[in-house]
C-alpha cells in the first residue's frame, strides 16, 4: 500500500526529510509547500513534485493522507491543527510546539480525530542509541545511577525563534527520559546567553532526578566551535558511552560491581576499571528509521515510537530549563 504524504517546510530540515520520503517505496510525496515558493521548488525540482505557497491548498488539490511539518516551531500548531481537519496523520518536528498550551491542544484535536502524531525527535532512532536501550532493559548495567549528555554545537543562524533547550537540550531530556524508564520529579538548571541574537539562551547545565533515583546531567551549548554528540550513563556494572554522530556504542567494565551483584550483598559494591568493549552497531540513517516508524504507525495502527505525549513531555522539561534565563542575566 502507498502512502501519500505532504511536506509543509522546505528549509534545511525540510530538504532532508524530503530526500529521505523520496526513496522509500511504499510512499508518494504529493506536494512540497513553503510560503517562500522560491525556496519550496529549489528543494523539489529533482523529484517532480509538485509545490505550493499554501499549505492549504496543497491540502486541497492533493488529498495527502499523512504530512510532515518541518517549519519553525512557532507554526506547528496552525499547521497541525489544519491537518487534522482534513483527517490527516502528522509527523511534526521537535519541540512539538512552542508553548505547553499548544502541544497539550495539538494531542487533543489528534486523539479525538484519531489520527496519529509523532513528534521528530530523531536520536530515538539512533541505532546505538536502539542498542543502549536494549543492553540496559536486559539489565548488563544493573542498577542504573546517572546519565550525563553532551550536545554541543557552533550557533545555526537560521534558528530565531527558540533557544538552545528547545533546540539541542530537548533532545537529551527525550533521549533521558526514555534510557531512564521514568519521569523526572526534580530540575534545576543554570542557563546564560552570551551570543548577540534575540533573548534566548545558548549554554545550559541542567540537573535532573528521575522517579527511580537516577540523576541526569544536561550540557548544552550553541558556543562550541565543533559538534559533540555525547551520552554517558553509569551504573553498578559500569559505564555505557554513545558516540550519537560515528552510531558508536562503548562499555567500560566495572568488575568489581559485577562480582557484587553476582554473589555479594550491597555493602560489598566498589569500583574498579575493567575492561573496555566496543560493539557492532549496523549504522542505519535515524531520518529513515524515523520515517519507517511514522509509516508503520499509519499504515498498521502501531503506535509511533515518539508520540505527541512524549513530545510534551520533553518540552515541558525544556521550557522549564529556559525559564532559568533570568532578564537581568540575558544580553
Amino acid at each position: 500500500m502507498t502512502l501519500k504524504i505532504a511536506l509543509v517546510g522546505a528549509g534545511n530540515m525540510g530538504k532532508i526529510h524530503l530526500r529521505v520520503l523520496m526513496d522509500i517505496p511504499e510512499v508518494e510525496v504529493v506536494g512540497v509547500a513553503d510560503p517562500d515558493v522560491e525556496t519550496a521548488r529549489s528543494a523539489a525540482h529533482k523529484y517532480g513534485v509538485p509545490v505550493f505557497s499554501d499549505y492549504r491548498q496543497m491540502f486541497a488539490e492533493q488529498k495527502p493522507q499523512a504530512v510532515v511539518i518541518a517549519t519553525p516551531t512557532r507554526f506547528h500548531k496552525e499547521i497541525t491543527l489544519a491537518a487534522i481537519e482534513q483527517g490527516l496523520h502528522i509527523l511534526v518536528e521537535k519541540p512539538i510546539a512552542g508553548t505547553v498550551a499548544d502541544a497539550e491542544q495539538m494531542i487533543a484535536a489528534a486523539e479525538q480525530a484519531k489520527v496519529v502524531l509523532a513528534v521528530g525527535h530523531i536520536e530515538r532512532f539512533n541505532p546505538a542509541v536502539l542498542e543502549l536501550k536494549r543492553r540496559i532493559d536486559l539489565g548488563e548495567l544493573g542498577r542504573v545511577f546517572m546519565i550525563h549528555s553532551r550536545r554541543q554545537s557552533p550557533f545555526p543562524k537560521r534558528i530565531t525563534d527558540v533557544g538552545v533547550a528547545s533546540d539541542l537540550a530537548i533532545h537529551e531530556l527525550d533521549i533521558m527520559r526514555y534510557l531512564a524508564g521514568s519521569n523526572v520529579v526534580s530540575l534545576s538548571a543554570e542557563v546564560s546567553q552570551v551570543l548577540p541574537h534575540p533573548p534566548l539562551e545558548d549554554i545550559v547545565f541542567g540537573l535532573l532526578r528521575f522517579e527511580n533515583g537516577v540523576l541526569g546531567i544536561v550540557d548544552v551549548n550553541w558556543v562550541t566551535p565543533t559538534s559533540v554528540r555525547e551520552l554517558v550513563i553509569t551504573g553498578e556494572r559500569g559505564m555505557f558511552v554513545v558516540n550519537y554522530l560515528s552510531q558508536e556504542l562503548f562499555f567500560h567494565e566495572n568488575p568489581a560491581g559485577t562480582n557484587a551483584i553476582s554473589g555479594g550483598s550491597t555493602w560489598d559494591f566498589s569500583v574498579t576499571a575493567g575492561h573496555m568493549t566496543r560493539f557492532q552497531i549496523i549504522r542505519r540513517e535515524p531520518m529513515r528509521s524515523q520515517h519507517d516508524s511514522f509509516i508503520d504507525a499509519v499504515l498498521k495502527g502501531q503506535r509511533p515510537m515518539v508520540n505527541g505525549h512524549d513530545g510534551l513531555e520533553a518540552l515541558k522539561l525544556a521550557l522549564q530549563i529556559a525559564s532559568y534565563l533570568k532578564p537581568e542575566k540575558a544580553g
